[in-house]
């Protein structure tokens, strides 16, 4: 116990200066953007770190709410720890008292057949949770050799009844017996917990990997989006290169009750390097929120009359756009630009002798996706000025 100790305090004294940037997004009209992650681990199960570290990561790189999951069904150190899958929740929440940050109880269920892996948000009390499909979990992972649907399905039972929000992670076909159940990651059972409800939602991003079949599973099935760290060991050395992925949840509070409204309501959106990832509805307004615009005239040489488009980017986002008008931009070919985090970009846009009112801008916004093959596109119309 006490290596382990020691070594949460030598990873809690490392740092990076990119991990201790805290992200600056925009709020959308009616709504906070809360940064969120939800699937992480401590010693408590697979993982290498304490509790409280995960709560001084969360504090330093500026979220809102943080679950750690720690797996029903795996032991790490029981020797060391005596088997409690509410103590790491616990002790995160004892060490939230001294941060902003909202600890919201959960746990994974992890069987390695189908259903395969999924996280329950917003559990009462973990250790209810059964795992009676497992032989041994202790320092290993072996399952029964034929364990029954009824007791692969006995955990999302019980989280139901605690009013969890459930999602299923990171889908992929390494864990996957294409032979005995074919490619569809999304199974007759997932089907089933979809129907009864025991599924709610999925990561499209775990361990800042895009998953390309989790977002169409998303579109498909209507379920909620997530991106999570899904982070074992130090988080800033993981991601000491960019920003941990992170679930954005747009909330109409800042609270655990208000997270959990913004889940069942599938407003979320998936952030992860420079990407987002959504739905058209918030995506478009977190656009638009990020953007601060301003058209001036201007006579150029007292002969030439142009409009100068300023446009700020107020978000930590680079966004990378196709613009066009209805007139020609200067020295824009095809309209491509990068509209840097915290900069102020500026267009010419050639009136060719016109008077213009307003000017509308359209953007095709190539880094925010809004389907799995479809790009952000949306417009401005922005009052002209003197």
């Amino acid at each position: 116990m006490a290596c382990l100790l020691c070594f949460g305090a030598e990873l809690q004294a490392q740092s990076t200066s990119k991990a201790e940037e805290k992200v600056k997004l925009p709020d959308i009209p009616g709504y906070q953007t809360l940064k969120g992650d939800f699937h992480m681990h401590t010693v408590f199960s697979d993982g290498h770190v304490w509790p409280s570290f995960r709560l001084y990561e969360a504090d330093r790189d500026g979220l809102d709410a943080i679950s750690i999951t720690e797996h029903i069904d795996y032991e790490g150190y029981p020797d060391e720890i005596r088997k409690d899958y509410n103590k790491s929740h616990q002790i995160a929440t004892e060490s939230a008292a001294k941060t902003d940050v909202l600890v919201i109880q959960g746990v994974e269920i992890s069987p390695r057949v189908t259903p395969y892996h999924h996280n329950a948000l917003f559990v009462k009390d973990a250790n209810k949770l059964p795992s009676d499909y497992m032989k041994d979990g202790k320092k290993k992972f072996v399952m029964k050799d034929n364990p029954t649907e009824k007791q692969l399905l006995a955990p999302f039972w019980e989280a139901k009844r605690q009013g969890a929000f459930i999602f299923y992670n990171h889908p992929n076909y390494r864990w996957w017996d294409k032979d005995k159940y074919g490619l569809d990651l999304f199974s007759d059972l997932h089907r089933k917990m979809l129907a009864e409800g025991l599924l709610h939602g999925v990561e499209v991003v775990n361990s800042g990997i895009y998953n390309l079949e989790a977002h169409r599973m998303a579109e498909k099935y209507n379920l909620t989006m997530l991106a999570n760290s899904d982070e074992h060991r130090d988080i800033s050395y993981t991601y000491r290169h960019s920003h941990r992925p992170m679930t954005l949840v747009f909330a109409k509070e800042r609270s655990e009750e208000g997270i959990r409204e913004a889940l069942q309501a599938r407003r979320t959106a998936v952030y992860f390097d420079d990407y987002l990832v959504g739905r058209e509805k918030e995506l478009d307004a977190f656009f638009k929120a990020s953007l601060e615009v301003k058209a001036v005239k201007s006579n150029r040489r007292n002969v030439e009359p142009v409009i100068l488009i300023h446009i700020q980017n107020k978000s930590d986002i680079p966004y990378e756009v196709v613009c066009k008008s209805d007139q020609d931009f200067e020295n824009l070919p095809l309209g491509r630009l990068t509209l840097k985090p915290h900069e102020t970009t500026t267009l010419t846009l050639k009136t060719l002798w016109q008077e213009l009112p307003e000017v509308p801008l359209r953007f095709e916004v190539q880094n925010v996706l809004v389907s799995p093959e479809k790009a952000l596109q949306t417009e401005l119309r922005v009052k002209v000025t003197e």
